[in-house]
């Protein structure tokens, strides 16, 4: 029975046999033959190995076309297979019940990249989605889009964002969705422009509302999200890129000195203004504001409401001269790659290239090494302090590896990763594309001994209970990485402050004698005892909490000391 009618199909599935809507995920919601389960014909190949050989398979689609030609395909792999006469239409108009889902919450996908301190969001209501601020690799989110089984048909871009390459343009091109950036960005390619107001329908159900919020940027954007469902409509959530964070604002000294304080301003009015027009049970969804250096300060928060935003966030409980004034006393240095992102964001940059780099042997490395580049060991502190290959720098992967290379490095600059394992040289390869460093030169796996042809380096670890007793004896050089403000509050007494992202140009200041490098955690001594080993300096890095310090009887200093 290669076919059957509707009333032959209700019968094999009443006696046993398996239903298949190989129709469109939307579709399929719309409505669907009780029981079916659906795979699009574009992905039945590839899930024939779900279906069990065991029964018949019923195949459905909305008039039976669709069926026939996937009917085939079954056959051929050798299943028992029927296809439905007129499919969901004749199956209706025969008077069979048509299963519908029950109308359910929106659903909040959030894509979260922790090495940048950042989020993307995909929204959808189970047949059709909508991306905010997705990062380069957009591999990531095509996945959610299939385990979900919706179609993606909206990328909105919040700003021209500062502290990461966007995929937004790459995302659109692969799915055919309309790529929305605001119509006052000055881009180099095709989009679909937005202002403040606009409205656009998202499938049936959902309503995207464009809300000006200048302050990250002066053309910054958010999203009140409506739902037009069951529930009625109702603003449920608002993806707010830089503006409203958790407990904090998006900084805004980014686009520079002249622009800070109408920035500050704007941004203050801006947080006002969501605050006014939404509901406070609306949900807020940042992009920034979870280790991004685009948040002027950090917070803990995984989640918030308009509502609770009111009662916490200084820019929400103080008045704007205060808000002013601390917010641009508590600004820190912020990573020098952000130069470089806006111009590309602007350019509209493609898909990432993420295939493997050409393999480099012990020769090869050394020449890099010689010729000025960097060759980037991506293991961690301990194991690069007990062996490396001389001349490598140490950005592991268990830290900000991306952050910290992109701040030092001079742009342009060759670099090859060496790691552990092919897995680890393709995630550092991820995170670096993600900042703008397109390819590396090549890669190397294994371990030191593989990589160079002379004897390895090597550095001691200690404590700062280490330090404490070693300066009874002797005297060494202690160099804080720490950025400025973090060194302001309190310091080691005697200590040398040189900014982990200024010591590539600064190692001649590093007083002469045995070096005792230390961070706040490890971290960053650990990438500046790279270089100064790479100088050719004595020293030991100091894997500890800066916590410890004081308890470890070393005399602090400063306000917080």
């Amino acid at each position: 029975m290669r076919e059957v009618t509707v009333e032959d199909a209700a019968g094999l599935i009443e006696s046993g046999a398996a239903a298949i809507d190989v129709r469109e995920p939307e579709e399929y919601a719309a409505g669907h033959v009780p029981g079916a389960v659906n795979i699009p014909m574009g992905q039945l190949h590839r899930r024939l190995g779900e279906l069990d050989r065991s029964r018949r398979q019923v195949v459905v689609c909305r008039s039976g076309n669709r069926s026939d030609a996937m009917t085939d395909v079954l056959l051929a792999h050798g299943f028992e297979a029927s296809n439905m006469l007129g499919g969901t239409v004749a199956w209706a108009r025969a008077g069979r019940p048509i299963e519908t889902p029950e109308v359910e919450e929106l659903t909040v996908r959030v894509i979260e990249t922790p090495s940048l301190g950042d989020r993307s969001y995909l929204v959808h209501d189970g047949r059709v989605a909508f991306v905010v601020d997705p990062q380069r690799d957009i591999d990531r989110v095509l996945e959610v889009l299939e385990a979900d089984g919706v179609r993606l048909t909206h990328v909105f871009e919040t700003h021209i964002h500062n502290d990461y390459v966007t995929g937004g343009l790459a995302l659109a091109e692969a799915t055919g969705a309309e790529y929305h950036v605001n119509a006052e960005d000055q881009v180099s390619f095709h989009r679909v422009p937005i202002r403040d107001g606009d409205v656009l329908s998202v499938g049936d159900r959902m309503r995207v509302r464009a809300i000006a919020t200048p302050g990250h940027t002066f053309t910054h954007l958010s999203y009140a999200l409506e739902d037009h469902g069951a529930a009625g409509h109702r603003a449920v959530g608002v993806f707010t890129g830089g503006s409203l964070l958790y407990g904090a604002t998006g900084r805004p000294d980014l686009l520079g000195p002249d622009h800070t304080d109408a920035l500050v301003r704007h941004q203050h009015a801006s947080a006002h203004r969501l605050a006014d027009e939404l509901p406070d049970e609306a949900e807020v969804f940042p992009t920034h504001g979870f280790g991004s250096f685009c948040s002027a300060t950090q917070s803990d928060s995984t989640s918030s409401t308009i509502g609770q935003e009111k009662q916490q966030n200084p820019v929400l409980t103080q008045d704007q001269e205060t808000y002013v004034r601390e917010l641009l006393d508590g600004l820190a240095a912020y990573p020098a790659y952000y130069a470089h992102m806006a111009p590309a964001n602007s350019a509209g940059p493609g898909a990432p290239d993420l295939s493997p780099p050409e393999h480099a042997d012990a020769a090869e490395l050394r020449r890099r090494i010689e010729a000025g580049e960097w060759v980037v060991d991506l293991r961690n502190r301990t194991a690069f302090a007990a062996g490396h290959a001389p001349g490598t720098l140490n950005f592991g992967l268990d830290g900000a590896f991306s952050t910290y290379l992109g701040w030092m490095i001079e742009w342009g600059t060759s670099v090859t990763l060496l790691g552990e394992t092919a897995e680890q040289v393709a995630e550092a390869q991820r995170e670096l594309v993600r900042i703008g460093i397109e390819r590396p030169a090549a890669q190397a796996t294994g371990g030191p001994e593989d990589w160079s042809d002379r004897p390895l380096g090597r550095f001691e670890t200690a404590t700062f209970a280490d330090l404490a007793a070693v300066r009874h004896h002797r005297e060494v050089v202690v160099l804080d990485v720490r950025r400025a403000d973090e060194h302001e509050r309190t310091w080691i007494e005697g200590a040398v402050n040189i900014p982990i992202h200024e010591l590539p140009r600064r190692l001649d200041e590093v007083p002469a004698g045995e070096v005792w490098v230390h961070c706040a955690g490890g971290y960053r001594a650990s990438i500046a005892a790279s270089f100064i080993a790479a100088a050719g300096r004595d020293l030991v890095a100091i894997d500890d909490s800066f916590d410890n310090a004081a308890d470890s009887g070393l005399p602090m200093v400063g306000p917080e000391a």
